[in-house]
């Protein structure tokens, strides 16, 4: 028996032969697993070079593939922890989660705590391994914005007791994640909140006045952080000599990863812009690489994995509201915005789409705290689905 079937049968029994419906969605996990093992594959291929530069000499080739493939079993011991947690449960552990997620983004800051690397505090050492509340955060934000959305229902249409304290909340870890600095987290977890609220039902205005709120607010950030500046401009003119060689300089050299590519690809680990010429080849610009390697047709199929598993996440929530499990059904709404959003982005970066922003490729690039939390996201929302299952053959959950 596997472990979704198991996890499904011990919530409550259900008698043998009353239904063929299988016990969890087979789409969904299958292109989840085949997104995290592609992920394995082309961090070694994108990695493996990088031993031969100064900066990892001493690291030795199978650094980084050791290390993903690492977290990659923390995360999966992790989802499936996740999946044994009910959905009732995990509404009531919302708010202490929150909670928690803001006192560790705090924590990040404080000096001697946080870990800084490049002028950014984003990391809690913990002996070998480094820890990124914001990854927590965009999980928790997820169960929170759910929470708070089916508590305040009969409020949503009003100003005051239903707008506001969301926008002071988003503006709390919005303060705390640009401290760091984490634009790009900051986006992604104002996206989840923003989106759950939309469709849990926010006054139609309030939301716009949201959205434009925010919109002002990201392009302040940008115009009034000259760096932030500088990359919005070169995104614009990627090819300039000036740009070329400073600002866009991930950006070119993706461009020509992924000119190089074509339809199929030069083959897999013959990628020429992985050898130090590529920053961050294993972690933001993996898709620039896959492209190089597996041509258009790679990125395509890499693009068709995540319609999949939002289009699953979507008709999970669905199903879960048209239940009457609203809370559930949020949740699973907010997983698809989150990986919709991130993915998103980091490809819209890698392709010349969107101003240069350090985003990760969920499930796919080498990661620490981010993938196991991408694997306890996929899990909450495969829960989500087991007990709609459960309902529709008319047990318990």
């Amino acid at each position: 028996m596997s472990l979704l079937d198991g996890v499904s049968s011990s919530v409550n029994a259900v008698r043998p032969g009353r239904t063929r419906m299988r016990g969890f969605d087979l789409p969904l996990v299958v292109v989840a697993i085949a997104l995290l093992l592609f992920g394995l594959l082309m961090v070694y291929s994108a990695s493996i070079a990088l031993a031969d530069g100064p900066r990892y000499a001493s690291y030795g080739r199978y650094y980084f593939v050791i290390r993903h493939g690492m977290f990659l079993l923390i995360g999966l011991v992790a989802g499936a922890l996740v999946l044994t947690v009910t959905m009732q449960s995990w509404q009531r552990l919302s708010v202490p989660l929150f909670i928690g997620s803001i006192l560790l983004l705090v924590a990040v800051l404080i000096p001697g705590i946080g870990r800084e690397v490049n002028g950014a505090y984003r990391w809690l050492p913990l002996g070998p391994l480094n820890f990124q509340p914001s990854e927590l955060m965009k999980f928790a934000i997820v169960l929170f914005a759910a929470d708070y959305t089916v508590r305040k229902q009969e409020h949503m249409q009003n100003i005051v007791r239903g707008f506001v304290p969301m926008a002071l909340v988003i503006a709390l870890v919005g303060m705390l994640l640009l401290l760091e600095p984490d634009l790009g987290a900051f986006i992604v977890v104002v996206a989840i909140a923003v989106g759950i609220l939309f469709l849990g039902g926010i006054d139609g205005r309030l939301f716009s006045a949201l959205v434009a709120v925010m919109v002002s607010l990201f392009f302040a950030l940008i115009w009034l952080a000259p760096w932030r500046r500088a990359r919005l401009f070169a995104y614009l003119d990627p090819w300039n000599p000036d740009n070329a060689y400073g600002s866009a300089y991930q950006l070119s050299h993706s461009l020509i990863a992924l000119g190089r590519g074509e339809w199929l690809g030069v083959g897999l680990g013959a990628s020429v812009e992985k050898l130090h010429y590529l920053p961050e080849a294993h972690t933001d610009f993996i898709v620039a690489v896959i492209g190089e390697e597996l041509g258009f047709v790679g990125v395509f199929l890499v693009i068709a994995g995540f319609v999949i598993v939002l289009q699953r996440g979507f008709e999970i929530g669905r199903q879960a509201i048209a239940m009457d499990r609203t809370f559930s059904g949020l949740a699973a709404l907010g997983v698809s915005l989150w990986f919709g959003v991130q993915a998103f982005i980091n490809m819209g970066v890698c392709l010349g789409l969107l101003p240069t922003k350090g985003l990760t490729l969920p499930l796919v690039s080498y990661g620490g705290s981010g993938l196991v939390m991408n694997i306890c996201a996929i899990a909450l929302m495969i829960r989500v689905d087991i007990e709609n299952r459960i309902l529709m053959r008319g047990g318990r959950t």
